[in-house]
């Protein structure tokens, strides 16, 4: 939730934000509003309940019939005093659905717009001039005996896979190598649970605008994660933070991918279910900038790992997120495609989660604060694609990048 002592002092900020998401900005107006009559209503239901403390006193010391007539005057300020309760209650219940509904503050500094209004801020390596007709990721999956997309289909329905023999062991090779990043740069690996309860997935934004993403089972009142940043937000929940912390936490990832039929069906680009490893930080707010800094460098590290030429972009407004204040997302070249796609993203939240969760660190002054928390990824799944077709050969081949051949245990695939 966004803060709303600086609501109050700019509300101006949250109208720019909700603009540049393209979203209703009289939201903001409306939770203002809300804001006030809950004050007003608490206000009024303290001074009710001071009167009648004050008041059961000078009944303590009444008589006979001063004592009954004080007695029935009781029961009138009781009275009042119990719908002052109830306003307060209904005040309070108006203003958590408004709060909720109102997305993180978008940094000042992000693109303006859509999905297609993205600022490019580098590119690095170049695209391979192939003297050959490239295959794409599916056709040399299936040659490599690495891919079966045909019997996930059989097994599970559209846009589920087996990996198998060498797709297997390059996807194991791939998470164990962020996972070897991940722990030398100071992360505590995580196996997280891939099933959480609502507040939890609530509580990090992930029921607002994207629910329909989101896998639940019904009759346990219990949602499918489609990334360990959902556990790992909730790992702390209710808890004051003794210093940062950073997690790298491995699980596998479900996404009904609602309203993308049609957009990337063959092979593995955008599937249900895939793995990943994920970096989530909980920092003192005004670090959390240069965090979010250090998420990608570690990103771009990765990378440079598997050698594929991949671009940095930064997200626009309307593509962020509710959580999300700023998104930066690594999108490798795809030969087949001729087209960048997305790998990593990494998000810093501010306090945005934290608030919703209640995540609290320790100031300079030993004084609870809230805490900023940010995400990353650092391998999935999605991986494999610009892999395969990166660094594939005339023969149908690939070539194993060096960083992945102690985890694979071979410097070639060859077609089964």
């Amino acid at each position: 939730m966004i803060d709303l002592k600086a609501l109050r002092e700019n509300p101006e900020a949250v109208r720019a934000s909700q603009r540049a998401r393209g979203e209703d900005e009289a939201v903001v107006d409306a939770l203002l509003s809300a804001d006030e009559r809950r004050r007003a209503a608490i206000a009024r239901a303290d001074a009710l309940r001071g009167e009648q403390k004050a008041f059961g006193k000078q009944v303590g010391r009444a008589r006979g019939e001063e004592r009954d007539a004080l007695l029935a005057k009781g029961k009138e300020l009781a009275a009042e005093v119990k719908a002052a309760e109830v306003e307060q209650s209904a005040a309070e219940a108006e203003l958590a659905e408004l709060h909720r509904a109102v997305p993180n503050v978008v940094h000042p500094d992000a693109p303006h717009g859509g999905e297609d209004d993205y600022v490019v801020v580098k590119h690095v390596g170049e695209p391979r001039a192939f003297d050959f007709e490239p295959l794409d990721h599916l056709d040399l999956g299936t040659r490599l005996g690495a891919i079966d997309m045909e019997r996930g289909a059989k097994v599970s329905g559209s846009r589920f896979y087996f990996l198998t023999g060498v797709g297997a062991q390059l996807e194991l090779a791939l998470l164990n190598l962020a996972v070897a990043q991940a722990t030398a740069a100071g992360f505590t690996l995580m196996t997280t649970p891939t099933l959480v309860r609502p507040e939890i997935m609530g509580g990090t934004g992930f029921l607002g605008a994207h629910a329909s993403e989101v896998y639940r089972l019904e009759a346990d009142d219990l949602y499918l994660v489609g990334t360990s940043e959902v556990p790992l937000a909730g790992y702390h929940a209710d808890e004051i933070l003794d210093g940062p912390k950073r997690y790298a936490g491995w699980s596998s990832c479900y996404r009904r991918e609602a309203g993308s039929y049609g957009k990337d069906t063959r092979g593995i680009i955008r599937v249900h279910q895939f793995n990943k490893v994920e970096m989530f930080s909980y920092v003192a707010p005004e670090d959390a900038e240069a965090e979010h800094a250090r998420l990608l460098a570690w990103e771009e590290e990765m990378l440079a790992k598997v050698e594929v030429p991949y671009r940095v972009i930064d997200t626009a407004a309307g593509d962020l997120g509710s959580s999300a204040a700023r998104k930066f997302d690594c999108e490798a070249w795809i030969p087949s495609q001729r087209a960048y796609r997305e790998l990593t993203s990494t998000s810093n939240c501010t306090t945005f989660q934290a608030r919703r969760l209640n995540i609290r660190h320790r100031d300079e002054n030993g004084r609870p604060q809230v805490a900023a928390t940010l995400n990353g990824t650092l391998a999935t799944t999605r991986w494999l694609v610009a892999i395969l077709e990166n660094h594939q050969q005339a023969d149908g081949s690939v070539v194993v990048p060096r960083a992945l051949r102690p985890f694979v245990g071979r410097d070639v695939l060859t077609p089964a």
